[in-house]
This record gives structure tokens, sequence and C-alpha cells, in this order.
């Protein structure tokens, strides 16, 4: 080791963590080999143990040095903005480029490729913009000092949270000869370790050491129903130390379970993927000031946010896989002697978990179709182009391309996505072995959420941390028997009653469609005022835990019955809150013909009607088949398209209360409301029993 190095990483260390601060040796050899050696290295460490020290102290050696600046690829906006403050402590010029500084861009790019910025920190999707490897990437690589691939277990697909963008970087910057990087994970097992060092050259040192940590006071809360869990948690807070992050699987249920929070006195804020970049660093913030006791988010607060002190994780809801649930309780007690840890399992958590799976796999069928598309395409497409012409729902469609792209089969190009023209195809044997390997990681999960032995040593295990089968913690709740900090081992009923009613007391709003879908025959562009309907309301939206029977009425195959009555009750409550927003008293209930509940759907419509001294009229009828539901929204009102048509005349002037089981896409509703408004009506309000997302 040098002086010159030695001096650099006391130098950084001081800066990073104070006066006083030593590098270790482990930090040493990673930055050696990187610096002195030119290599590439892999550090898979505990969270706190101080990967970042790593790559500041490198980057500061090599840009002493003369090299060039050093590009950090980071999957969030949160751990961008601690590493730009990281950086500057250790004297270094960082910037980013993101969805939240775009008017800076182009300055920004100017200081890049004028030399001026040390640090260069993009996200991976950053990587699939044409532009950016056109005008900026490109006449960089060549004058590189060193690559940072940030939370690199997502290059695995192995790893708990895959991204196929990341998989570009194998294939835009791994490929330069010479250039040293380095990839740094605190949540990889020894598969995932073996498949990123793989990936990076046979010459890859690899540092690895133990991944579990001591300070999480590991606990599951069993056999809770959902609206027990809200109230488990209501009453967790109020006497849980500190703040924290309570972990949800879904957007709706960080919403709904904030809102109940906050109602019952609590400071709280939800997190997602939803919220723009200004809104979520104000949360990040707040909660890293301790003016909020805790954020319900998503899987979207997770890698790199940094808060020493956070107090305790709880979970509503298993994540997927041991390893993607170490991931986000790593947050806590990075500074703590001790931090809670509580999972409370949920029954539907493995429905949620075969949605995420599948949809990160690639559809063969879906893949052939947006191939040939783009084949037969005068030009680029874009996303919604290719959504209306495959079938492909857009969620799904998005990430296909993403994956043919890595393939090499599709390319996105400054006004859309193109064909190559590069054979491909399905590779049955590795996407085989990819969902055996989820389905083992699941029945990990089910056993830890069961508590079939000691949570630490189960998670150690998951981790491949070397720990004997009969390790035994000590301080997990199925080693003691017990929960920490007075935590209830029931919710108290009083808080579970006002779960429920603070749930059904929400209002679901339906948005109507305001532009008809591409390839309507005879429907195109914006939909006339004079056709649309108006806001509507749903009773429940998804899988909503205040009614599970609502659910199961309305699931994908369930029978259809007469509605019971609790439902026409639940109905009218919905109906009550929204009639001041009315833009005028109904005047008339048209059940929706359902191919599916016809049963169910009038009888609901016969109840309201019935409260409401309403008239019921069987305006509409269908013809042929009802559209499959796998279609994306596009091709389902395509398919609606001429379906309905009137049974009886519409009375001039019709303000019509229009009632279905379901609103998925909308399109039912509007393809028959503009009907019924064709034909007379002066309004149409939709109303469904439930929303699906």
């Amino acid at each position: 080791m040098t002086d010159d190095l030695r001096a650099a990483a006391d130098r950084v260390i001081a800066a990073l963590a104070g006066p006083g601060a030593q590098v270790r040796a482990d930090q040493l050899a990673a930055v050696r080999a990187l610096v002195q050696e030119r290599g590439r290295v892999l550090v898979v460490q505990a969270t706190g143990w101080g990967k970042s020290a790593v790559y500041w102290i490198a980057a500061r050696a090599l840009r002493d040095g003369g090299a060039g600046p050093v590009l950090v690829v980071s999957p969030l906006l949160a751990l961008m903005r601690d590493q730009v403050a990281a950086a500057a402590r250790a004297g270094l010029h960082a910037v980013t480029l993101n969805s939240a500084n775009v008017e800076d861009w182009h300055a920004i790019e100017q200081d890049v490729r004028t030399g001026r910025v040390d640090v260069l920190l993009v996200s991976p999707e950053r990587l699939a913009n044409p532009r950016f490897t056109q005008t900026v990437l490109a006449p960089l690589l060549p004058a590189l000092g060193l690559l940072v691939i940030d939370e690199a277990h997502c290059i695995s697909s192995w790893g708990h949270d895959f991204r196929p963008d990341y998989q570009r970087i194998a294939r835009l910057l791994l490929a330069v000869p010479q250039l040293p990087v380095l990839a740094t994970t605190a949540t990889a097992n020894r598969r995932v370790t073996d498949d990123v060092a793989a990936q990076l050259g046979a010459a890859t040192v690899v540092q690895r050491g133990q991944l579990a940590r001591d300070s999480l006071q590991l606990s599951v809360v069993a056999g809770l129903d959902p609206l027990q869990r809200y109230g488990w948690v209501d009453a967790a807070l109020r006497t849980l130390p500190g703040s924290g992050i309570v972990y949800v699987l879904t957007v709706a249920e960080s919403e709904r379970l904030a809102g109940f929070l906050t109602a019952r006195g609590h400071r709280v804020a939800a997190y997602s993927g939803r919220l723009d970049a200004t809104a979520r660093e104000r949360i990040e913030d707040a909660l890293r000031a301790n003016e909020l006791d805790a954020v319900v988010a998503t899987s979207a607060l997770g890698m790199g946010y940094d808060k020493p002190d956070l107090a305790f994780c709880l979970h509503v809801g298993s994540p997927a896989s041991p390893v993607d649930y170490y991931q986000q309780i790593g947050r806590a007690g990075r500074a703590l002697d001790t931090a809670v840890v509580v999972l409370l399992p949920g029954a539907g958590d493995e429905r949620i978990w075969d949605y995420f799976a599948s949809a990160s796999i690639p559809d063969p069928d879906h893949a052939d179709r947006v191939r040939n598309v783009l084949a037969d395409a005068a030009g680029p497409l874009s996303v919604p182009a290719l959504e209306s012409a495959t079938g492909v729902r857009r969620g799904r469609l998005e990430l296909l391309l993403k994956v043919l792209a890595v393939d090499g089969a599709t390319e996105r190009t400054a006004d859309g996505w193109v064909g190559t023209g590069r054979p491909w195809a399905y590779d049955h044997d590795r996407y085989a072995a990819l969902r055996a390997s989820r389905r083992a990681e699941a029945e990990l999960m089910r056993a830890y959420a069961h508590g079939a032995g000691c949570l630490e040593g189960f998670l150690r295990r998951a981790l491949d941390d070397d720990v004997p089968d009969d390790y035994r913690c000590g301080r997990c709740s199925v080693c003691t028997g017990t929960l920490p900090a007075d935590l209830p081992s029931q919710p108290p009923p009083e808080a579970v009653v006002a779960a429920r009613d603070f749930l059904r007391g929400l209002d679901v709003v339906l948005e109507p469609r305001k532009v008809w879908a591409s390839g309507m025959p005879e429907r195109r562009g914006r939909i006339a005022a004079g056709l649309a309907l108006e806001p509507g309301r749903a009773i429940a939206y998804a899988d909503d835990p205040a009614w599970p029977d609502l659910t199961r009425l309305t699931a994908a195959g369930a029978p259809d019955a007469d509605p019971p009555d609790w439902l026409g009750t639940a109905g009218v409550a919905v109906l009550t809150r929204w009639r001041t927003q009315w833009p005028a008293r109904p005047t008339v209930v048209v059940p929706v013909p359902s191919a599916r509940r016809p049963r169910l759907v009038r009888g609901v419509a016969e109840q309201v009607a019935a409260v409401g001294r309403l008239p019921l009229r069987d305006l509409l009828e269908v013809t042929g088949p009802a559209p499959d539901e796998g279609l994306s929204p596009a091709a389902r009102a395509r398919a609606l398209a001429g379906r309905f048509r009137l049974a009886a005349p519409v009375p001039p002037g019709a303000v019509v209360l229009l009632v279905d089981d379901v609103w998925r896409t909308g399109w039912t509703m509007t393809v028959a409301g503009a009907l019924l408004r064709e034909s007379g009506a002066a309004a149409v309000l939709p109303f469904a029993l439930r929303q699906q997302p």
C-alpha cells in the first residue's frame, strides 16, 4: 500500500466518519485492487459495513492520480442524494442525472464532458436512454477512471430485485477493457454472488462477509386477519420508541394503512413509487429528522435509504423471499444496539408474490407478438401503440421490451421502439430454473412466517452465512416465546373496529376514460363531453381488507349469486356520500348486462333502486362472447365496441346510475355509457362493487 493511497484513505475516512475513524484492512484491500491493480472487485457486506467508503477512497485516489471521472450506477434517488453528500465530504464534485433535475441536464452534461465533474451518478434506466448513451456515455467511456455498480445483486436474474436495465451494464460498460469496476451489495446469497462475479470477469476479487446483524430483534406475529393487522400496527406504534418503517406489499395498501394510522393520531406518511421525486425526498427527510413516527412504504423505500437510528421495521405482509425481507429490515438498527423487527404475514401474500414473479419472466407468446409487430412496422413505435397492436397490458409490455432489449431483439430509439432483426428464442431452461428458484424462496419465506425455528438462524442460512443448523440467537420471538418492547400479541378489539369503520368510509373514485383506444371502429381521439361518463364510485378497491366477503363475491371464477342484504346497505352508504357531487340526482338505475354475474349485478341494481325509489330499466343488451380477461385495455375496448345495443328506448334527459360488478379497465362502462348518452341520457354515473388494479 503506497503512502499516497494510505493518505487518501485516511483523509476520506475522516471526512466520512469523523476524526479518529480508521480504515479497516479489508476496505484497504478492496481499494488497492481497484487503484493499484486496476482490477474488478465485488464487495458483499452487511449494511453499515462501509461499502461506500471503498468507492470514495478509490475515487479520491484515482482522481488525485490523474485518472478520469467515476461513473456510479445507483438504483434510487434517495441513494443518489446520500452519495452526492458523501462525495462532497470526501472532496469530490459529484452530480446526478435524474428525473428531479431535468432542467439541469444540459449544464451537467457539459461539465461532465469538460472534466469539471469527479463523479457522475446515474440510474440503470438512464443507460436505456438513446440520447444519454450517444451524447454523454459514449465519449465518456474511454476516459472513465472507475465504474461503481451499487446494489449489484440487481444484475443477477437470481437476485431478489432483478432489473432488466441493470443487464445493460454488462453490455455497455463491463466490456470496456482495463476499466476498474467495483460492485457492492448487502443482500446476495452465494448463488447471486457467484453470478455477479462471473459477469464482472474471471479475475474478480470477491470480498464476502457475514450479512446478518445482531442488532435486529426478530419477531413474527402470525394468524391475524387484515383488519387485525391494522389494529396491531396502531397499538404497536403507541409503544415502540423512535421512528421506523412499516412495509406493505402494494401501493393501495400503503395509502389505506397510512390513512388509518393518521386518523388514529399517528404521524405517518405513505411512500411508494407512485410519488414524484420531490414528495419522496420530503418524506425521507421528515423520517430522518424524526418528524414522522413511521413511513408506510412499499419496497420503493429500501435500498440506500440511510437513517442509522431507524428504531423499528414492521411488515404487514411477507415479501417473497428471505433475502428480499432482509434487504428491507437491514434499514433498521445500523447505529443502535437493538432495533425491533416484526413480520405480520397475511393469507393473501402468496397471490401477490405470484403476480410479481410472473411479471418479470417474459411470456413467449407476448414476445413473439411484439417482435412481429415491430418487424412489420414502418418505423419506431411508442409503448401505447405497441400495447394497442399486441394486446399486451402496459406494465408487462414495458418490462418485456426491456428484457428483449437486453437480449438484443429490440432497441429503444429517440422516437420509440424498433426490432433489431436478431434472432430471439425463449430460454426454457433458464426461466424454468428461475421459477424453481423463486418457488424455493417462497417456501423458505412460508417457513419463516410460521416460526419454524430460530428466526435469526433462519435468515442467516438463507443469506448463506456460516451458521450451524441448531443455531439459536436467544433473542427472537421463537427463541424467547415473547415479543419485545411490550408489543401486543393480539390487537385491541377497539382498534380493529376502528380499522373496519375507517376503511368502509373511504371513497373509491372511478376516473372516466378521456381518450378512445386506438383502432376502435368509429371512435377516435378524445371522448366528447356529450359521450363521456361522470366520475364514478366503487364500494371497494382491490383486496380491500374491510370487505373480504365482497372480494370473494367478485373474484375471478367466483360463482354468480343473488347479492346478500349487506351488499345493498354498503352500496347505499357509498351513494349517500357521493350524492353531494352528482351533477343531478339519478332518475333511472340500469344494470350492465353481465356475462359473468347477471344475478349479482341485477340484484344490486334492484337493491339500490328500491332504496332510492328509482325505476330500474334493462336498457342494454349484449351480443357475442365476453372479451378475454387477459386482454390489454386497448384490445378490450376494441372487443367491446359494437357489443352493446339498446334493448329499450332511453328516457330523454335521463340521469343514469349504471351498475356493474367490477371496474378494471373502465371500458365496459365507457362503451355502454357512450351508447346511452348518444340515445338521449343527460349523464351516466358509473357504480361498481369493486375496482381492480
